[in-house]
C-alpha cells in the first residue's frame, strides 16, 4: 500500500514573546543567538544576558531593502540584480510599564528620578539629589551590604539604582548597558546613577544590608559602587542619543513549533509614543489601557559564515515528528 504523505499546516501562534539584550556599544557587538543550542529554552527563563519583557502585541516586521537591475546589451535588458540598500523596521505594542519597556520605547536617554536632598530646587528630570551611599564588601547580585545606619534609610518596597560616581568623563557611561554618552564633561556626580539600567527592588531590609527582588542586571555591584533610592523614570523627547539593543522574537506554535526572529542590533526610531486601548472594544466606559508603542530601524551586522552583511535572522525549529 503506498503511502500518503501531508504537507505540514502553518503554524498557529496565539502571540509574541520579546527579548532584549545589550549591546555593548563601545565594542559595537551584539548579542548573538544560536537556535541550534537555545532554541528549546523555557520562555519564562530565557539564557542570559536576554532579559524578557514578556507578551507583545501588534508586531510586525517591514522591509526596508531596496534592489536594483544591472542592465546590459541592445536594447539593454536585465543581467542581474544586486542590493542596492539594506534596511528593516520592527514596529510593536508593549503590554507593561517598565524601565525596560520605557527605555526601550523611547528615542533617546531614559532616567532614574532619583530621590531629592531636602530643599533641593525641582527640575524637569529630577532635583539634586540626596547624598548615595557605599556599598561595602560582601555584596552580591540580589544583597547589597551596607553599614547599619545607611541600610535604616531604605524601606522594603522601594526601588535603587547602583552604579559609580560620575567623575568627568565622557563617552559612553553605565553599567551593564550604556544608558547615555556624554559629549562633555558634566558635573553632576550622580549623573551615571540618573541613567544606569543597574535598578532592582529592595524585598527586605535588615541591619546588614538590602535584599533584592531580583538579581542586579550588572551582577554583584564593583567596589566603591554607590546607590540612591529611586522614585520613578523619566525620559525626554528629543536628544541626540539613540538606544540599541539586540532582539529576540518568538512565536510558540500550537504543536510546539517555534519561529524565531533575531535581530543583532535594533535602534529606537522614533519618540515616545502610546496608544489607548478601550477596556470595553467600544470606549463607552472612557477607561482605556495606555499602552507603549515601540518603532525600531534594524541596523546591519556582518555575519563570520560567509562575510554577507545581515538584519535579521529568521529561523523554524518544527514540532517533534512534524514533516520537513
Amino acid at each position: 500500500m503506498a503511502t500518503t504523505w501531508f504537507l505540514a499546516r502553518a503554524p498557529v501562534a496565539r502571540r509574541v514573546r520579546g527579548y532584549f539584550a545589550p549591546v555593548n556599544r563601545t565594542a559595537q557587538t551584539p548579542v548573538l543567538f544560536d537556535p541550534s543550542e537555545q532554541g528549546g529554552f523555557n520562555l519564562d527563563a530565557p539564557p542570559v544576558p536576554w532579559i524578557s519583557l514578556g507578551w507583545i502585541q501588534e508586531f510586525t516586521r517591514k522591509p526596508g531593502s531596496k534592489t536594483a537591475a544591472i542592465l546590459t546589451g541592445i536594447p539593454a535588458s536585465t543581467l542581474e540584480q544586486v542590493r542596492e540598500t539594506l534596511e528593516a523596521q520592527v514596529n510593536f505594542e508593549f503590554l507593561s510599564w517598565t524601565k525596560l519597556t520605557m527605555a526601550l520605547a523611547t528615542g533617546s536617554q531614559h532616567m532614574n528620578l532619583l530621590a531629592p536632598a531636602s530643599g533641593a530646587t525641582p527640575a524637569a528630570d529630577g532635583a539634586q539629589a540626596a547624598t548615595a551611599v557605599t556599598t561595602l564588601s560582601g555584596s552580591t547580585a540580589t544583597f547589597v551590604a551596607l553599614a547599619s545606619t545607611d541600610a535604616a534609610t531604605f524601606s522594603a518596597g522601594s526601588i535603587i539604582a547602583l552604579d559609580a560616581d560620575y567623575t568627568g568623563q565622557t563617552g559612553f557611561v553605565g553599567t551593564p548597558v550604556s544608558g547615555a554618552y556624554v559629549r562633555q564633561a558634566l558635573t553632576d556626580i550622580n549623573y551615571i546613577r540618573r541613567v544606569t539600567f543597574n535598578v532592582a527592588f529592595v524585598s527586605q531590609v535588615t541591619s546588614a544590608g538590602l535584599t533584592l527582588a531580583g538579581p542586579l542586571p550588572g551582577g554583584a555591584p564593583a567596589a566603591g559602587s554607590k546607590l540612591q533610592a529611586v522614585s520613578g523614570f523619566v525620559d525626554r523627547e528629543g536628544g541626540s542619543f539613540y538606544q540599541e539593543w539586540s532582539a529576540l522574537f518568538v512565536m510558540q506554535g500550537s504543536q510546539g513549533e517555534r519561529i524565531f526572529f533575531h535581530y543583532p542590533r535594533l535602534q529606537t526610531m522614533a519618540s515616545a509614543q502610546e496608544a489607548a486601548l478601550p477596556l470595553d472594544g467600544k470606549n463607552t466606559s472612557g477607561l482605556a489601557r495606555v499602552l507603549l508603542k515601540g518603532q525600531f530601524l534594524a541596523l546591519p551586522v556582518t555575519d563570520p559564515l560567509d562575510g554577507e552583511r545581515i538584519v535579521c535572522y529568521r529561523s523554524f525549529l518544527p514540532a517533534a515528528n512534524a514533516l520537513v
